[in-house]
Parts: structure tokens; C-alpha cells; sequence
């Protein structure tokens, strides 16, 4: 299979057609290679318009919700980013393309270290994993100026929009754990909240202190 045609089809016909407009994200989604971040035997499905199976009950997202989520962050290249949920790290990938610093939270161990794996082969060296708890954050290295979770929340976590920068932008699909609206949150400047609803989706849940609670 030719990966870099099956890719450039992937961001004319799922990307590009669907509205998304921002040129360095349509750029990153044409340089990233998402078959790097599945298993080899699903390497031939990587760029099909649809969620993918990475284990521990997983998924690497749909290639325009990437997109989507990631414009809604508005990024120019200079910020700090959390990332809840690593997953595969394709996530990661295309957010270390567009920005300066990239902290990403994975509860599931397997998943972190083969994350970390991929991002290395790539060269992406500005992306920290760590192992815990995604709905706590990461206090430690915040503020941030853009959050991302991929995963399905009951509610916004308090916690991170603590830890979002004023001005800084939070995406993160919230609703049930069968389907979801994809929210903005952005923080003004006397430190209230703007709240956007974007679109309908569907995510694998949150787990965790302030998401659904922890994995029985």
C-alpha cells in the first residue's frame, strides 16, 4: 500500500472537503504518518474515515475529529499544550507538529509506552507522557494555553480549566457515556468561562477521579 497517497486522499477527502480551513493543521495531517500509530496488521485501515481499534479497549479517533478538535485549539506554534487521553499518540503527533510544547496524560500504561514509541521513531522529542490520572491534569506543568481530552466526559473537570491559561482554549466531548457534544471552552480575561457547543460525537468514556470514575 502507498501510504503517502492513502494519506493525501485521507486529508482531500475527510479533511479539506469537510471545512476544515487551517493550513499548517492540513500540513501536519499530510506530513504525520497515522499508520505508524496502529497495529501493523490494521496498517492498510489507518486512513479510512473512521475510528480504529488500538487495544485495552481503546481507539485512535476518526481522522476529522482530529482535524476538528485540533482547529477548534487555534494554535500558532507557540503554545503549551495538555493532552488528556494519549492513546496511540497520533493526537500528540499532529499537536507537536503545530505547537511549541505538548504534555499528554495516559492512564494505560501499554498504551503510553507504545506511544512513546512511535512519537520517538518520529523525531517528535517536545511531547512529555506521562502515566496517571488525565482528569487531575497536570498541575505541576500548568498553566496551559490549549487543552485537548479524547475521550467522553459527564461535565467539564474543574481541574482543567484550573490549569487552562487565560485566553487558552479547551476542547472536550461531554455528555453521556454513549454519545457526546463537542465543547470549546474558552477562558476571557476576568477569568470567565465562554462555552460553545460544536458538534454531536462519540468517544470512548473518561475514566478517572473527575471523569466516570475509575475501570472496574
Amino acid at each position: 500500500m502507498n501510504f503517502d497517497i492513502a494519506r493525501k486522499r485521507m486529508v482531500e477527502t475527510q479533511i479539506v472537503s469537510r471545512g476544515v480551513k487551517d493550513r499548517r493543521l492540513i500540513e501536519a495531517m499530510l506530513k504525520v504518518p497515522r499508520h505508524v500509530f496502529v497495529e501493523e496488521a490494521m496498517a492498510a485501515q489507518a486512513y479510512s474515515d473512521t475510528p480504529l481499534p488500538i487495544g485495552e479497549k481503546q481507539t485512535i479517533s476518526q481522522p476529522y475529529m482530529v482535524a476538528l478538535m485540533t482547529e477548534l485549539l487555534e494554535l500558532s506554534g507557540r503554545e503549551k499544550v495538555l493532552e488528556i487521553g494519549t492513546g496511540s499518540g497520533y493526537q500528540a503527533a499532529i499537536l507537536a507538529t503545530l505547537a511549541d510544547r505538548v504534555y499528554t496524560v495516559e492512564r494505560i500504561r501499554p498504551l503510553a509506552l507504545k506511544a512513546r514509541r512511535a512519537l520517538d521513531l518520529l523525531g517528535l522529542l517536545n511531547v512529555n507522557i506521562k502515566i496517571s490520572d488525565g482528569t487531575i491534569g497536570w498541575e505541576e506543568e500548568a498553566p496551559f494555553d490549549a487543552i485537548i481530552v479524547t475521550a467522553g466526559a459527564p461535565d467539564v473537570p474543574d481541574k482543567l480549566v484550573e490549569q487552562l491559561a487565560i485566553g487558552g482554549r479547551l476542547v472536550i466531548p461531554v455528555g453521556n457515556q454513549f454519545e457526546q457534544i463537542l465543547v470549546r471552552i474558552t477562558k476571557q480575561e476576568d477569568g470567565s468561562l465562554d462555552r460553545e457547543n460544536v458538534t454531536g460525537c462519540r468517544f470512548v468514556k473518561l475514566v478517572g477521579k473527575y471523569g466516570w470514575g475509575t475501570e472496574e
